[in-house]
């Protein structure tokens, strides 16, 4: 059976994995979402989901500059315990995260951080543009191709749902809950700044 966008995201709700990790269950499991989620655990990663409710209050800020001094990043991100926090492999994703941030210049951490406004401003441009390319069509359809429209905005802005600048195949949010699923533990990027050379602030 043909996988559509909202069953992802029903079993994304019901597990807190990955799109990419929900849409393989899903194909693996022929569209069944309780045999999605059993084979999510098989591997390890519906667990995730429920420890990403976990306070986080440990971690590290790393820092990366790049191109000789004329962009830089700072980036916290949390995990539950000190153990984790000093593990080499916590800090390569934090580092990993910085790079990310470095060269695609998200503006918010989660798509909650955007503020109701901007997104407002977003739908009414999106909206009036597709009124102009989609003149006759009916509202549904035009209303539909608004939400695909806003998704791809927030794609772009926001860090977690950015494709990841190593494997663009999967996004940031993505990457993180394969951690929070190999660690065993709540990791949660808490904020950041991108300063770049000359920009105003």
């Amino acid at each position: 059976m043909a996988i559509t966008a909202d069953l992802v995201k029903d079993l994304r709700a019901k597990t807190g994995v990955g799109m990419m990790d929900c849409k393989e269950a899903l194909q693996a499991s022929n569209g069944d979402i309780e045999k999605a989620i059993e084979w999510l655990r098989k591997k390890g990663l519906a667990s995730a989901g429920k420890r990403a409710g976990r306070t986080a209050s440990q971690g590290v800020v790393d820092a990366y500059i790049h191109g000789g001094g004329t962009l830089g990043v700072l980036v916290e991100v949390n995990s539950e315990t000190d153990f984790v926090a000093r593990n080499e492999e916590f800090r390569k994703l934090v580092h990993d995260v910085a790079i990310h941030i470095a060269a695609a210049d998200p503006q918010y951490v989660t798509r909650e951080d955007v503020p109701a406004e901007v997104v407002a401003r977003e739908r009414e441009i999106a909206r009036e543009q597709l009124a102009k390319q989609m003149a006759g069509k009916p509202a549904i359809a035009i209303d539909k191709a608004l939400e695909g429209k806003l998704n791809k905005w927030f794609e772009g802005v926001v860090l977690l749902e950015q494709p990841f600048v190593r494997d663009d195949k999967k996004k940031v949010g993505d990457i993180i809950m394969e951690a929070i699923s190999k660690m065993g533990e709540n990791i949660v990027v808490r904020r950041f700044v991108r300063f770049k050379l000359g920009d105003s602030p």
